[in-house]
């Protein structure tokens, strides 16, 4: 295998422990050269350690980190080529930008002339070529998480690394900044591993998720994937709004009945299972609508709806007392005419659902 071909970053078999306390539990991760892969859970799910273990500012207990299939657990941070961005910029407030994005070349012993060409091209690169002689505090938080990244990506690192690195800024430059970090990897082809508990932003981004949960790695694939085939229960709930409901397998697994409505799978499932019903696949019908025989169709009364701007959220509750979201949007048939206490027709296509084994109550 060449050195081409093997991943970027591998984890083999990784564990971190503190004391009675295990951060990371067994993980097992190959990352592609040029990938944008993110690393998405809540506080304490074990993916900022994940990260540190990679950049070399903390050891596994068991397992390997490996860097284009070389083991890295005795090489110095310094020395693995990485760039790494933190959510509080880490600038020196003492330096200008351009000094702050110079200081990486500076330790590395790059000379006065090449390094202030890379600078200014680190600063192109993020559109900062007319702040390099601010001082922090003369920017906004955009401007220095600008600075920061320019700072990683100076040196030419093969792997950037950054945790929460939008998390201070507002939604507005939140959405501007990922259009710009995207930018930025598809230019220089870098392999970006992005930490964040933010599932929009993960979606948004990424090639590949990771969903972390009590240090433990509970799927990885695309966005769309995550979304539309979640692996448990907790990706189910994690990743955006469903519903969760427990049914009855009908016919060997080929259907499930529901509150006494009866639905087909486009797959067979193992029984028991549930089925995750995202809000934005259910319509919404008057109860007295007439529909064909084999069209599939949940009696449901509305208990509460919330004005989202481009439409309504409506909770359910079916017959068996299981709960529903849905989305209704403006031209919708019902739009206009939702009441709590109002009774209606539920339905969704087959292939709109995921089926998931049962895990207790939903």
């Amino acid at each position: 295998m060449t050195n081409e071909s093997l991943p970027a970053v591998s984890f083999q078999g990784v564990t971190r422990r503190y004391g009675l306390v295990t951060a990371v539990s067994g993980v097992n991760l190959d990352i592609a050269k040029g990938e944008f892969f993110a690393l998405l859970g809540s506080s304490g799910s074990g993916k900022t350690t994940l990260l540190m273990l990679l950049a070399g500012f903390d050891q596994p207990t068991e397992g390997r980190v490996m860097i284009s299939g070389t083991s890295v657990s005795d090489v110095p941070p310094h020395r693995r080529s990485i760039g790494v961005v933190f959510q509080n910029y880490a600038l020196f407030p003492h330096m200008t930008a351009a000094e702050n994005v110079a200081y990486p070349l500076k330790m590395r012993g790059v000379g006065r002339s090449e390094r202030e060409e890379r600078v200014n091209a680190a600063l192109s690169l993020v559109n900062l070529t007319d702040r390099g002689a601010s001082y922090p505090i003369q920017m906004s938080g955009g401007q220095q998480q600008r600075v920061a990244l320019a700072r990683s990506l100076v040196f030419g690192p093969d792997i950037l690394l950054m945790d929460e690195p939008l998390g201070a800024l507002d939604r507005r430059l939140r959405d501007q900044m990922q259009q710009e970090l995207k930018r930025i990897q598809h230019e220089l082809g870098i392999t970006v591993i992005y930490v964040t508990h933010d599932q929009s932003e993960a979606m948004a981004m990424a090639d590949r998720i990771g969903i972390m949960s009590g240090g433990e790695l509970l799927q990885v694939a695309d966005p769309e994937t995550i979304y539309a085939a979640p692996s448990s229960h907790f990706v189910a709930r994690f990743i955006g709004e469903c519903s969760i409901l427990r049914v009855t397998s009908l016919d060997r697994g080929k259907g499930y009945e529901i509150a006494g409505a009866r639905e087909r799978l486009p797959n067979p499932a193992t029984a028991p299972f549930d089925i995750v019903v995202r809000p934005e696949n259910v319509s919404l019908l008057p109860f007295d609508e007439a529909r064909s025989n084999d069209a599939f169709a949940v009696p449901a009364t509305i208990r509460d709806v919330t004005y989202l701007g481009s439409g309504w959220r409506v909770a359910l509750e079916l017959g068996d007392g299981q709960s529903l979201l849905a989305n209704v949007m403006r031209g919708d048939l019902l739009a206009g005419s939702l009441e709590p206490g109002k009774t209606v027709k539920a339905s969704w296509v087959p292939a709109s659902v995921a089926v998931l084994p049962t895990e207790g109550l939903p």
